[in-house]
């Protein structure tokens, strides 16, 4: 009898951590049909949303990163932190995971955390030439380190590290038949070249503000821009 792998994921607050998240489970899904799944995000985040819209189960815990600045959220932050290791505790317990998977944000640094206390086998799946702080606190009790980039021994135990490159969902890769899709959403020009640009997390102020020098010119050029000027998946903007 094949044997019945359990695997938490979990991994949150951006795109960045969410969407290679899902592009392990489904991978892990193909090659395990019989596995069982579970993502542990933040409340009030959008894997909360996203990760049931790819057909997972999801537990929220209460947490959040901490501002530069003084503030009320800052002050809850130890509560906040001893809240989720509690739950991730009972959820370790209740599910009985083979191994937890940690794609990045404060939900999985939690969850991660009490897995390494309970001798849980944990893995990290760093998408970054330069890791966030919860991956580097992580890393020290991880089995294994999965990166992109060459290098990153800076930052990590040799031993551990594996480089595997950035999981990418299947859907992206079959890209056939989306062309007339995209240029239907869009109200794009079929005639004229395209400029997708892309910005996120800390590059996407510097990256908005060369767009918007150059704009003028790009477009003199001829070219129509699809834009994402913000971090949220809603905030897009075309200019033909």
């Amino acid at each position: 009898m094949e044997k019945k792998f359990k695997f938490i994921i979990s991994g949150g607050g951006t795109g960045g951590h969410i969407y290679p998240a899902i592009a392990i489970a489904n991978e892990l899904k193909d090659r395990f049909p019989n596995a069982s799944f579970l993502f542990v995000g933040a409340k009030d985040k959008m894997e909360m949303q996203k990760v049931p819209q790819a057909g997972y189960e999801i537990e929220g815990l209460w947490i959040s990163g901490i501002q530069r600045k003084i503030t009320i959220q800052n002050l809850m932050f130890p509560f906040k932190l001893i809240s989720s290791l509690w739950k991730s505790y009972k959820i370790l317990k209740k599910f009985k995971p083979n191994v937890v998977i940690g794609t990045g944000g404060f939900a999985s640094g939690a969850i991660l955390k009490m897995a390494s206390i309970m001798r849980i086998p944990t893995l990290i799946q760093e998408q970054n030439s330069y890791p966030g702080i919860t991956n580097k606190l992580l890393s020290k009790k991880a089995a294994s380190i999965c990166v992109a980039y060459e290098g990153m021994e800076r930052f990590f135990s040799k031993e551990k590290l594996k480089i595997t490159g950035n999981p990418v969902r299947q859907d992206l890769l079959s890209i056939d038949d989306k062309c007339l899709q995209a240029l239907t959403y869009f109200e794009l020009n079929p005639e004229k070249r395209t400029l997708l640009v892309l910005g996120g997390s800390l590059g996407a102020r510097r990256i908005n503000q060369l767009l918007y020098k150059e704009l003028d010119f790009i477009l003199e050029l001829g070219i129509q821009v699809v834009w994402r000027n913000s971090s949220s998946l809603a905030m897009w903007k075309v200019v033909l």
